[in-house]
């Protein structure tokens, strides 16, 4: 007869399959303790409040400062950056997205919230002069400043060519004034700094800029209500005759666009790290439940059909870690865009967190669709992780975007556009 007994300990977290599946063969030595460092401070800060964060109403009171800080004081907003700011280690790229993952495993929206703080915002003002990333690192870097990245707009987003921008900088003899509006900004709520890619004047060409959100003529929206991440706030930013000083273009004035695309790169591989974290996390609910569960007279784990399924899952997941790993290398020896190996990475990654978070909940029966049981009061977290999951499809270079890029390089521009 079938049964459908609740989950043993359902709101605990279950053993991580990763630690016995996973080999760091080849780590970079410099980068070898941030694993654990970003797992114990994501046990400290981040899990305690993560359930929370992750089903909460999106809000201008629902930042989650706790946790954005409390990675902050151990030292995870650090490993980005060079010496004297941050950690100067020889793999930043590596480490961070190794840092994005831990994070993801326990929260994809803080993942999200990381990724815009320390890879699209770190990659972004490094094109900053010497004494503007002076003044702005070390509040990035303790995580008493937000930051916020700003491409999208209301009908461009995939397509950032300057005719699509309406976002417009109007040089002046001191700098630029700055009109238009951005659309889905993370962190834009709390941000006091903002990168943002504009059209150049009446230009074929973009200028990248760090805006002070405390400069008149910037008005943020009230916060997007959206299906999952709903820890990463996102709203509308919209500037009005906005002064902003030449210093702070970054990267020179009309080549924006190139800025902005090597950040994009970036956050594509950070991405890539949290479907990785995502992933597991569904991986090791699936796995647990399939030991524990048991239906007509046997547990789930006796039947072939689920141990193909997750050996499956566990080798694909092997090989996208292994894929990000790559790309943030390749990021980490100097090339910008680390394609093909960055598209690969995201899209490959981003689709598997989608069909691990699946078929965990199709183990989990019932279990997996509910947030709450009412009469024990018992919480799960596949609904969370199914309902965030899809984003990372879709932001930092939609899947099917990533796919073109890569048939660019597999067959070459002049076949495919």
């Amino acid at each position: 007869m079938a049964t459908t007994e609740q989950p043993a300990g359902a709101s605990a977290a279950p053993p991580r399959t990763q630690d016995r599946t996973w080999h760091d063969v080849f780590l970079p030595e410099d980068v070898r303790h941030v694993r654990r460092m970003a797992r114990d401070a994501v046990a400290t800060h981040l899990a305690p409040v993560a359930r929370e964060i992750g089903s909460q109403i999106e809000s201008r009171d629902a930042f989650p400062w706790s946790a954005f800080r409390g990675l902050a004081s151990e030292g995870c907003f650090a490993v980005p950056f060079p010496e004297p700011y941050g950690a100067g280690l020889d793999h930043p790229m590596l480490a961070t997205c190794i840092v994005t993952e831990e994070i993801a495993y326990e929260s994809s929206s803080l993942a999200g919230v990381y990724d815009g703080q320390c890879i699209l915002n770190a990659r972004c003002l490094s094109f900053a002069q010497d004494h503007v990333r002076a003044k702005v690192l070390p509040g990035l870097i303790s995580g008493e400043l937000a930051f916020s990245f700003a491409t999208t707009e209301p009908d461009a987003s995939s397509d950032l060519t300057p005719s699509a921008l309406k976002t417009i900088a109007t040089r002046t003899e001191d700098g630029f004034v700055v009109n238009g509006r951005k659309r889905w900004i993370t962190n834009s709520i709390v941000a006091d700094w903002l990168c943002i890619l504009c059209r150049d004047g009446e230009n074929e060409a973009c200028t990248m800029l760090l805006v002070d959100m405390k400069s008149p003529g910037v008005t943020v929206g009230e916060p997007d209500l959206k299906m999952g991440h709903r820890g990463q706030i996102t709203a509308d930013i919209v500037l009005e005759d906005v002064h902003v000083p030449a210093d702070h273009a970054l990267g020179a004035a009309g080549k924006g666009l190139a800025t902005a695309l090597a950040s994009l790169a970036a956050g594509r591989v950070g991405i890539a790290a949290a479907g990785v974290g995502v992933a597991q996390a569904a991986l090791d609910l699936a796995v647990e439940r399939t030991r524990t569960r048991e239906l007509f007279g046997k547990k789930i784990g006796e039947m072939q059909h689920w141990q193909y399924r997750l050996a499956e899952h566990a080798t694909q997941l092997e090989a996208a870690r292994s894929m990000y790993y790559k790309a943030a290398v390749r990021l980490d020896r100097g090339d910008r865009a680390g394609e093909p190996e960055a598209s690969m990475a995201k899209s490959f990654a981003t689709r598997l967190a989608n069909d691990v978070a699946r078929d965990a909940i199709q183990v989990h029966g019932g279990y997996g669709f509910a947030r709450r049981i009412a009469a024990t009061g018992e919480e799960f977290r596949l609904e969370e992780i199914y309902r965030d999951a899809k984003i990372l499809e879709i932001f930092e270079g939609a899947n099917e975007v990533l796919q073109w890029v890569i048939a660019r390089h597999l067959i070459g521009r002049d076949v495919t556009g």
